[in-house]
């Protein structure tokens, strides 16, 4: 090869590799973006959230939004720290009492979309409840009114033994078609669908309850529970959310909502 065409062909090559280098640093720039976008941090919407209608009921920060049942604060049993909202039960007296309390949303919904985080220290119990109606004339409990979806831990707390008490039920009325749960201490995501009378929850991903409620069969289901002398149970169609205080260490964080 005389000197011309090694010339041509060493900025040919020169060329080639310039190019490849281009598109692998272009790629690995793309693919980093597709992560960042991809990865969301804790207590916060993405786009396509907040364009669904999506609102944070936790900011991670303070505990802005929500009250004790019948008070216009929290109690001081719940605290915020690493982006949780959690229940110090080490420092109350006991289940709902002192400090603690169960908790509710400032605003009422209807037809809604619920979703959070939350993880149970080992032996604990606690719950959501939904359609809470605060009228403490009326109502001492938030149960009296909300139904609840189960949180506990399965194999160590007495309700473990119990049908329809375990985690994910529909509180003493329905049993979860299944169990998928992580253990005490890890994180586990559900969500509650309220719509025109239905009712889901899911459980990791799962969906393990689903009925109907208000109408003939609800109302029989109800008479043959524990609520059949609440007379205020499940009776309305708007209510607040609240997080049980049952006196055990529980945590929660990415609590989120959209209404229907």
């Amino acid at each position: 090869m005389n000197k011309t065409g090694l010339l041509l062909f060493t900025m040919v090559m020169g060329l080639v590799f310039s190019n490849c280098g281009s598109t692998n640093s272009e790629n690995t720039d793309s693919n980093m973006e597709t992560k960042d976008s991809n990865e969301m941090a804790e207590n916060s919407l993405n786009s396509e959230e907040e364009a669904a209608g999506w609102v944070l009921l936790f900011d991670g920060k303070t505990k802005n939004g929500w009250h004790g049942y019948g008070k216009s604060e929290t109690g001081a049993g719940w605290k915020v720290a690493d982006g949780t909202i959690y229940l110090d039960a080490e420092n109350k007296a006991s289940w709902n009492e002192g400090d603690g309390g169960d908790i509710l949303t400032n605003d009422e919904y209807e037809n809604f979309h619920f979703k959070l985080d939350w993880k149970v220290a080992p032996g604990g119990n606690s719950g959501i409840m939904f359609y809470v109606h605060e009228d403490t004339s009326k109502f001492k409990n938030t149960y009296e009114t909300g139904p609840e979806m189960q949180i506990l831990d399965n194999d160590a707390h007495p309700d473990g033994k119990i049908t329809k008490h375990r985690v994910g039920d529909l509180y003493d009325l329905i049993a979860s078609s299944s169990e998928p749960v992580y253990p005490p201490g890890e994180w586990n995501q559900v969500e509650i669908i309220s719509k025109d009378s239905m009712l889901e929850f899911h459980l990791n991903g799962v969906k393990v309850v689903e009925t109907k409620m208000w109408d003939e069969a609800w109302k029989t289901m109800v008479a043959g529970s524990k609520f059949k002398d609440m007379p205020g149970f499940s009776q309305y169609q708007k209510g607040r959310i609240s997080l049980q205080d049952h006196g055990d260490n529980i945590w929660f964080r990415n609590i989120k909502i959209r209404r229907l």
